[in-house]
């Protein structure tokens, strides 16, 4: 019969192939920063280069496959893609800016 230490061997590696482990890290790590985060302290607001900004870097994450990190960044800070006066949902943000 297998140890407890075979056993979590096995489901670390095969959380670890699944992508899972890193989901799971990832989202421990979002909440314990939503737990530290002071809402009585109010935030600034961003100027629309900020938010350029910020949606340049989501779209980066986007690109890239960072999901997780990217649903971190928007639940922090930035409205939902595309969301910004002005923007067209369907075309990258740097398309848009560039083109203007």
């Amino acid at each position: 019969m297998a140890t407890v230490a075979e056993l979590k061997a096995v489901l670390k590696d095969t959380l670890e192939k699944r992508g899972a482990l890193a989901q799971i890290k990832a989202r421990i790590r979002a909440e314990v920063f939503n737990a530290l985060d002071d809402q009585s302290e109010p935030r600034p607001t961003l100027s629309r280069e900020n938010l350029l900004i910020n949606e340049l870097i989501r779209e980066y994450l986007d690109y890239n496959k960072y999901k997780y990190t990217a649903s971190v960044l928007t639940a922090d800070r930035i409205p939902e893609p595309g969301r910004m006066a002005g923007m067209n949902i369907e075309e990258p943000l740097i398309l848009q800016s560039i083109k203007r």
